[in-house]
């Protein structure tokens, strides 16, 4: 089937309708939503496969409805910015789009384990051919790399859902985390857990495949990619290996830490030294997810310093922040590189130079999403990061010295790449003739832009809509489930 012309338009026109009404009932939603009790909420709960007691269970909270509320609102903005470059298919591409949109949110909103497996596999195939049909000269290779690497760690977290059915007789998320287990138990499931959650994160050493299927996917593969998939793994970590093996997770804590920080100080090395802009926001978003990872294990050396579980509070609200902070951020960065890309078809800097001059209000946008990837006050970059470092301080002074590096490296590799990129002399005779942003670019960059500020500015509302959840996570993980 080919959709060209005015067919393709209309192809567009249907499917932002879709993403639009999406979003609203999200905001609907929102707008709803009880936020002074953790209790789920909007519940939908029909049997499935009655034999094995498996339903069709699904319900929101604190922590899940920030996640569907930014997956709605990413969708949008990818669909509103598919351009001439995916060619005459772009029907399938945005249908894609619109599955992985109702795939992500069933991953956020599932309370049967089941029914979260078969959603988080799921989402592996519209990526697989988002990648695989429209992205580089290299995407076989990347989209293999990417669907061995995330199904391998996925069929570990099958044997952990098995095993815990099990022991307790349901696939009810909320009956697995109150199933008492002895510590041996909880380190394996722990373990099976986070080679699924890692992966996707992606923690160090797991995370080779993410800038491989940066660099080959599309423009709107990729900011799907940073801005939603990415949080899947964090999201995995605080419905299932804190609550359901909180003490694994405490004896386990010092390697979770370390982990989290050769990911914010060696990947931010990795990333001063690239080339490929992709590539270089790649390796920022590891470096940037490792403080959702830090933010979240931390919570027990603090609670052990302090003797105080309400001190580590903090730490996972700053995980929360970070992860929907850098859904804003990361997508409108590889937003930017698409903008530059649709009109010169290079991603390496050194072809660019001086693109303030023919493109001035797309270097602001770019100065905005640039200082916000470097964690300036006032930014959504800065709150969740700064909750996490200060959280660290009161579990160790030197976590915390390593974790605050980010500022440094953050700002270096991210300045460097837009003062190569933006200012300076005209390197490419394409540059000077470059046509500014154009009015439906202009319309994705300020409502991310909007986005980067009102978190950056106001979290009040964002971080009131999750206390209650967190804190009831921390009074669940408080207390040892070792029978």
């Amino acid at each position: 089937m080919v959709f060209r012309g005015s067919r393709s338009d209309s192809v567009k026109a249907e499917a932002l309708i879709f993403s639009i009404v999406t979003f609203i009932l999200s905001l609907v939603l929102l707008y709803n939503f009880d936020s002074s009790t953790a209790e789920m909420q909007f519940i939908e709960r029909v049997s499935w496969i009655p034999v094995f007691g498996i339903e069709y269970f699904l319900g929101l909270d604190g922590i899940s409805l920030p996640l569907v509320l930014l997956t709605t609102f990413i969708t949008i903005l990818v669909i509103l910015a598919a351009g001439k470059s995916i060619g005459d298919r772009l029907g399938f591409y945005l249908g894609a789009f619109l599955i992985l949109e109702g795939v992500m949110v069933g991953v956020f909103a599932a309370l049967d384990a089941v029914l979260f497996y078969v959603f988080w596999e799921a989402m592996l195939i519209p990526m697989f051919l988002i990648i695989g049909i429209w992205g580089g000269s290299n995407r076989v290779y990347a989209t293999i790399k990417f669907f061995l690497y995330t199904l391998l760690g996925s069929l570990l977290m099958l044997v952990a859902l098995l095993y815990l059915y099990y022991v307790t007789g349901t696939f009810a998320i909320e009956s697995m985390q109150s199933a008492p287990l002895n510590l041996l138990e909880q380190q394996l499931l722990f373990l099976a857990f986070l080679m699924a959650f890692a992966v996707k994160v992606p923690m160090w050493p797991v995370h080779t495949w993410l800038p491989d299927a940066h660099v080959e996917a599309p423009t709107g593969g990729s900011v799907i990619l940073a801005a939603v998939m990415l949080k899947m793994g964090g999201y995995g970590f605080l419905r299932f290996s804190l609550p359901v093996a909180p003490d694994a997770a405490a004896s386990l804590d010092s390697l979770m830490i370390a982990l989290s920080l050769v990911a914010v100080v060696y990947i931010g090395l990795v990333a001063l030294v690239q080339e490929d802009m992709k590539k270089l926001i790649a390796y920022s978003s590891i470096s940037h997810m490792g403080f959702v990872t830090l933010g979240l294990f931390v919570v027990f050396t603090v609670a052990a310093e302090t003797g105080d579980w309400n001190d580590a509070t903090m730490g996972v609200e700053g995980a929360m922040v970070q992860m929907i902070s850098h859904g804003f951020i990361s997508g409108a960065l590889f937003l930017c590189v698409g903008v530059l890309y649709e009109r010169v078809h290079s991603r390496q800097i050194k072809d660019y130079g001086g693109v303030a001059n023919p493109m001035p209000v797309f270097a602001a946008f770019m100065m905005l999403f640039a200082m916000a990837n470097a964690g300036l006050p006032g930014t959504s970059g800065f709150v969740g990061e700064f909750l996490v470092i200060m959280t660290a301080f009161k579990a160790s002074f030197w976590v915390a010295f390593l974790a605050g590096t980010t500022l440094i490296l953050g700002a270096a590799y991210t300045l460097w790449m837009y003062k190569r990129v933006i200012f300076g002399a005209v390197l490419n005779d394409n540059v000077s003739s470059l046509c500014d942003v154009n009015k439906t670019e202009t319309i994705i960059l300020s409502t991310l832009a909007v986005a980067v500020l009102v978190v950056g500015i106001w979290p009040a509302p964002l971080l009131e809509l999750m206390q209650p959840t967190i804190q009831n996570l921390i009074e669940h993980i408080a207390n040892s489930k070792l029978r």
